[in-house]
């Protein structure tokens, strides 16, 4: 297999529904009209009528026999002709005339040195970007499709693009090998070296993934983050080389072992070793932030336990508290509430001098006895330190304020977190800097041993309005004004760093994941001048008081209409709260009608083995043709098609290489191994799933389960291995793992699928797109 074949080069596809013949080979009225004022045999109407079709759909001219039968019978009863009428030339010189025919029609230019200087320039300008062979063929057909101009034979391109990406690499691997030192050339070519006692070579360790977030393993990525910044300053050897380069590069020395390396040429060895040594860089500063983030949230759930477990504990002690309270209002109440007139009001008071005075001597003396009586119900419950301090003990926990108990968890992780922020360097995406200004107010005092340190940084009082006021009044103390707890302040610090970090407003410079999305941005000088027309495509107003007009009157609408629908909804109910809640359906059972359905079904339908249906989808779709080696050329294996479908049914089962081997005749456990870490990647598996489903959405049974306007989000939780750093305990599940997320359309669909950590409301932006419209 050639990898032209592997691209989107304009083909007869194998699978092709009935809607799709009738929209790219039908021939239009004024077309058929033009067919028939152009021949005079009826051998020759269907055949220019074909190659007319054929060149629309595809940009050039199929050979006779590469037509599938069912475009043909399609064109020929389009044109009303009989059955036996098959597109015939009795000629080369009538072939000849068709196609200029054709030409002339469409616009094209027969000019194949023209398109071969097109190509070549596209080309070499994707090249300097893009490193797979089928990108760079389809950058060339975008061109000469925009150029007019009818497409090259298929060597032609595949030979052009493999023969310029070389030049182009190896431009590239020359100008990095010459920002290099000989130090920085012997220290890489040392990764490739085997050593130590557990005999791995420290190209093992660049592609060692991240360990679970503990206090331990925190500290290795640390090292680990030291050892890969001392390998070299990528950054300057790399620098002009585009991301997507690199990360192909990296990604064809991640799926090699160190011998294969040694075998490539030396200038090639040491460019891909520092992309995969930049990658490493970036990938360290992600996992450990993302350690760093989890280690936080560790402790917030750790200090809300904590706060349970206290008024768990406090719950006896609020109870004696209230009723030692009830016995001391029962003595010291008022005499007007407990002397009453007949009428339920208050006593009067007697009339008279002697009277009032013996009456206000009564009362004196019997609010001397109720305050006797009350001080002697508090000391028969303790004391009134005990009770005072039984007071603050339960005032300081009467809210969900867990933020005054989050610094005892960090006195562990303090260490080795301000190592961490000490080696990442942050930067605000915002003007908003007040995260990171306490971030260094916190650093410049941390050998400070002393309780309290003061609030002023740089001069002025530190402003602590990004953090909420329980996390205010926690690290304040009225009673010493301009002071801050320290330990307390620098759980803030690292708390709210977190918090930032994962919602994009601080990022790190030199990482991937928590890199500065503004930076990411095309310039507005780039992307401006195409608004207007994209505006145009989508329907979406272009300015911004307009699409805020109209977003504005498509919530309000919706949300009429939801409102008016919520009468007859029984399944949705909103309590005096305000909250709405989901009934829970009962199942109805099946019917009889439904169960025959089922058994007439199953009748009919053959059965089919696993490994059947995977070969079938494979010949139909051509899912296959994604996978690959990482540095895009040829695969060069026997049977390739063979090949990548049993490891896909090998891995999609779970099935151990080795075990595959003793099952499976003909295929060994280190083939398997060697295809599934060299020639398959996420990214890959993600393209062929997207041809799978795509594949399905042309079949007519997808339209009986729904029109594809709702979809539905759900997770399943997966067990995965404990050490490593996605793996959380799942409180919902009781498992160890992780969550697959999906949303399912109501065609049974799946439209988005992402992996994320238990107890994770995902947010982030679709990676894994399945379907594509």
């Amino acid at each position: 297999m050639t990898s032209i074949e592997r691209t989107a080069y304009p083909r007869f596809k194998r699978l092709m529904s009935a809607r799709e013949m009738h929209v790219f080979f039908t021939p239009k009225p004024e077309e058929a009209a033009w067919v028939r004022e152009r021949t005079r045999s009826d051998e020759h109407l269907p055949a220019l009528a074909l190659a007319l079709k054929c060149y629309q759909k595809l940009g050039y001219f199929p050979k006779a026999d590469e037509a599938p039968e069912a475009v043909v019978e399609h064109v020929r009863g389009a044109l009303e002709m009989a059955e036996g009428a098959a597109p015939h030339y009795e000629s080369v010189n009538t072939a000849k005339l068709h196609r200029k025919l054709v030409r002339e029609r469409q616009g094209i230019s027969y000019d194949q040195e023209r398109a071969r200087q097109i190509a070549e320039e596209a080309i070499r300008s994707a090249a300097l970007v893009k490193n797979n062979p089928p990108d760079l063929i389809n950058v060339a057909l975008e061109e000469l499709v925009r150029a007019t101009c009818e497409l090259p034979a298929f060597r032609t391109l595949d030979e052009m693009a493999a023969r310029i990406r070389r030049e182009v690499n190896e431009g590239i691997f020359a100008t990095v090998r010459s920002r290099m030192t000989m130090e920085d050339r012997a220290r890489l070519a040392g990764l490739l070296d085997v050593g130590g006692l557990d005999r791995k070579s420290g190209l093992n360790r660049l592609k060692k993934p991240a360990k679970r977030p503990s206090w331990s393993h925190l500290k290795e990525q640390h090292e680990q983050l030291r050892w890969v910044d001392g390998l070299g300053n990528t950054d300057a050897w790399l620098e002009g080389v585009a991301p997507g380069k690199i990360a192909d590069f990296a990604a064809e020395a991640g799926a090699l072992d160190a011998a294969e390396l040694r075998d490539y040429d030396a200038g090639k060895r040491t460019a891909l070793l520092a992309c995969l040594v930049h990658t490493a860089r970036r990938r360290a500063r992600d996992d450990l932030a993302e350690m760093f983030c989890k280690r936080v949230a560790t402790k917030l759930k750790n200090a809300n336990d904590e706060l349970e477990e206290i008024r768990k504990q406090q719950q006896a002690l609020v109870e004696r508290m209230i009723g030692t309270y009830r016995s001391v209002l029962e003595r010291i109440a008022p005499p007007e509430f407990v002397s009453r007139g007949p009428d339920g009001a208050p006593a009067p008071f007697p009339a008279g001098k002697k009277a009032r005075r013996k009456a206000a001597r009564a009362l004196a003396a019997q609010r001397a006895t109720a305050l006797a009586m009350a001080q002697k119900a508090v000391l028969a419950s303790g004391s009134f330190a005990e009770e005072f301090a039984d007071i603050e003990a339960v005032a300081a926990h009467h809210g969900n304020n867990h933020e005054v108990l989050v610094a005892r968890f960090y006195k562990r992780d303090r260490a080795p977190m301000f190592d961490l922020v000490g080696t990442l360097e942050f930067e605000a995406v915002s003007e908003d800097r007040r995260v990171l200004d306490a971030l260094g107010h916190a650093r410049a005092h941390q050998s400070t041993t002393r309780e309290y340190i003061s609030d002023l940084y740089e001069g002025e009082p530190l402003d602590l309005g990004f953090a909420s006021q329980n996390w205010q009044r926690a690290v304040r103390d009225r009673k010493r004004p301009g002071m801050l707890d320290r330990r307390r302040f620098e759980a803030l610090v690292f708390t709210y760093l977190a918090g930032h970090l994962q919602a994009g407003d601080v990022a790190i410079t030199g990482s991937d994941t928590f890199a500065n999305w503004l930076d990411q941005l095309p310039d507005w000088e780039e992307c401006g001048d195409k608004l207007a027309q994209l505006c145009e495509e989508t329907g979406l107003p272009a300015t911004a008081a307009e699409f805020t007009a109209a977003l504005r009157g498509r919530l309000e609408a919706t949300a009429a209409e939801v409102d008016s629908g919520y009468p007859d909804n029984a399944d949705l109910v909103i309590d005096a709260n305000g909250i709405p809640v989901l009934r829970k359906q009962r199942a109805k059972g099946v019917s009889a009608m439904a169960e025959a359905l089922e058994a007439e079904v199953k009748r009919r339908m053959p059965e089919r083995t696993l490994l059947g249906i995977l070969s079938r989808t494979a010949y139909w779709v051509e899912w296959w043709r994604r996978f690959g080696p990482a540095s895009g050329s040829d695969p060069k294996l026997k049977d390739p098609f063979g090949r990548y479908v049993l490891t896909t049914f090998v891995g999609g089962i779970n099935m151990t290489f080795a075990e595959a081997a003793r099952h499976i005749s003909g295929v060994s456990a280190h083939e398997l191994s060697a295809i599934t870490n060299r020639h398959l990647s996420v990214d890959k598996i993600n393209e062929a799933i997207t041809d799978v489903v795509n594949a399905f959405m042309r079949l007519d049974l997808v339209k009986a389960w729904g029109d594809g306007t709702s979809v539905a989000a759900d997770g399943t939780q997966m067990d995965t291995f404990i050490d490593n750093l996605l793996a959380e305990t799942s409180i919902r599940y009781g498992g160890f793992g992780g969550i697959a997320y999906h949303h399912i359309s109501d065609q049974y669909i799946a439209l988005f699928t992402h992996f994320i950590p238990c107890g994770v409301c995902y947010l982030g932006r679709p990676e894994a797109v399945r379907y594509v419209a």
